[in-house]
């Protein structure tokens, strides 16, 4: 069952989500940024990002890598990052941290090496917000056999986080137009964001928040 679902996904929803994802995330890295892409798989989101901002560089890590990649990517452990501290303008997790037991792990990871944390991922709000992020999830990752823990924050443990750490919510955009409609209806309002987080002394004087957020 997983495996018919998974196929009729990656058909008339995989490809769509990448070229919007890869848009979104593009207007979000500064100029001439290097980024460092945190569970990148085999790079497909970043190719696409580096097409609209050739001005910058990406490689990645991931705990698997692929036969194929489209960028370079190193191994790492899940939990401590192969550089030096401050080695990059921009840290980046696409839809990565929500399948972890501990995403405070790989956010202080991301702290300690970057300047910048880029995050696309989920926010558990609502009375089926929950129900509906186990459904996606297990649809688009289940017939790729990825481990879902189903580790979805609200948006007042984003902030706990990103309180701990230092950092604050630079931008947001809460309304990414994932999915054509009727789709949209059911699995976007308010359940995805892309978000730049900042050091706290580096933040604009009216940073976004997620308190702010509708």
């Amino acid at each position: 069952m997983a495996g018919v679902v998974g196929t009729v996904h990656d058909k008339f929803v995989f490809s769509r989500r990448v070229q919007v994802l890869a848009a979104k995330l593009a207007e979000l890295i500064p100029r001439g940024a290097r980024v460092l892409d945190v569970g990148c798989g085999d790079g497909t989101i970043d190719r696409l990002v580096l097409q609209k901002r050739p001005d910058i560089s990406i490689e990645g890590i991931d705990v698997l890598i692929r036969p194929s990649t489209q960028i370079p990517v190193k191994h790492f452990d899940g939990a401590h990052y192969p550089y030096p501290d401050n080695s990059f303008d921009i840290v980046m997790f696409v839809d990565v941290l929500h399948h972890t037991d501990d995403p405070m792990v790989l956010l202080r990871e991301a702290e300690r090496v970057g300047n910048m944390i880029l995050i696309k991922d989920h926010l558990r709000e609502g009375f089926l917000g929950l129900t509906t992020l186990r459904m996606m999830d297990w649809v688009g990752n289940a017939h790729h056999g990825v481990r879902l823990p189903y580790n979805y924050w609200s948006k007042e443990q984003w902030n706990a986080a990103f309180d701990k750490l230092g950092l604050k919510v630079g931008e947001i955009n809460l309304k990414l137009g994932l999915y054509p409609a009727p789709l949209s209806w059911f699995f976007e309002n308010g359940l995805h964001f892309v978000a730049r987080i900042e050091h706290i002394s580096e933040r604009r004087p009216v940073p976004a928040d997620f308190r702010r957020a509708g």
